[in-house]
């Protein structure tokens, strides 16, 4: 695992230092480069390439509007967005500012190595995922645990949002805002409302069990790279859909913000964990300067929909006991 680990970091450190160029981000009170400010996404990227027909990793304009139709396809053929009315009618695609823009550059997914687009996984995780898009696209129900609500994942009671590391989900919906002091960085993401305040540490805390569905997290310089690693993440949340990644409680995840551009920072990720993942890979994508604040986000699905789910998961369990008399 160590080795893994290593191997990662280095691959990570490649990427950033290539990604960073000849920009020098401006300086706060306390000389750190300055990544403070609210930034959000708005196009479409998925996480990683398609089994077959994968096209390459940047694609010039036409090709990327054509891709990004297709894809919009995709998205509508998903029974479980065609249940909810206000996404099937995909505004939030089609708003969308197309295909993500990295360095100028249109991408077509977020796992930029391997140089496949596609995440080095063992046989059994392969299948973990396929299960969960086979159900996503064909079945009424999740691909989560019933018999009790301990069993189901801390973003459908509403107790985190969508600032639960990594952050794979690239809508518009999501934006951060950053604030940087001299012995932490804050980040709050506006869907959930996540907040994280994590500590400039050489080391985690060892109270690892008490540690909140955000994980446990630390940070530390590398150049003009914040670098972030988290672990003990539920293990309740290891299944993180649309897109579908797999963060197991064992997991480290490593996350990157390096500031390329006056309207443009750098997000990377990855997560080191051997028993799901064979190799080190690496995801991107680039957020932009937004012009307006975060604003209050008010999650009450949890409030009903948790009794509705295991109800309906009790009827279907009364129906079954009367099919087999």
């Amino acid at each position: 695992m160590r080795l893994l680990a290593i191997v990662a970091a280095l691959l990570l450190a490649a990427s950033t230092a290539q990604a960073q160029s000849a920009y020098r981000a401006p300086r706060t009170a306390y000389g750190q480069p300055d990544l403070q400010g609210v930034w959000n996404t708005n196009f479409v990227l998925p996480l990683e390439a398609p089994p077959t027909g994968a096209p390459p990793l940047v694609l010039p304009e036409a090709e990327a509007r054509d891709y990004v139709r297709k894809l919009s396809e995709d998205v509508r053929s998903l029974k479980a967005f065609a249940l909810d009315p206000e996404v099937a009618d995909l505004s939030h695609v089609n708003e969308a500012q197309g295909l993500a823009v990295v360095k100028g550059q249109r991408r077509t997914r977020q796992i930029v190595q391997p140089a496949d687009g596609r995440l080095p996984v063992t046989p059994a995780a392969r299948r973990q995922i396929q299960f969960v898009e086979r159900v996503l696209r064909n079945s009424d129900d999740a691909p989560f645990p019933t018999d009790g609500p301990e069993q189901r994942p801390n973003w459908e009671r509403c107790l985190v949002g969508q600032g639960q590391p990594p952050i794979a989900i690239v809508t518009s919906i999501n934006p951060r805002q950053i604030l940087q002091t001299r012995d932490a960085v804050v980040i709050l993401s506006e869907y959930g409302p996540d907040l994280r305040v994590v500590p400039f540490a050489a080391a985690h805390a060892n109270a690892i069990s008490q540690a909140s569905p955000l994980g446990d997290a630390i940070a530390r310089w590398e150049g003009d790279t914040l670098v972030i690693e988290t672990v003990a993440l539920p293990a309740k949340d290891t299944i993180r859909p649309l897109p579908t990644l797999l963060v197991p409680a064992s997991a480290k995840v490593i996350e990157r913000y390096t500031r390329i551009g006056p309207n443009e920072l750098l997000y990377q990720y990855t997560v080191v964990d051997p028993s799901i993942y064979t190799a080190p890979w690496l995801a991107e994508y680039a957020l932009a300067r937004a012009a307006q604040p975060l604003y209050e986000f008010a999650c009450h699905e949890g409030n009903y929909s948790l009794p509705n789910i295991l109800a309906g998961a009790r009827q279907k369990d009364r129906d079954a006991a009367a099919a087999k008399r």
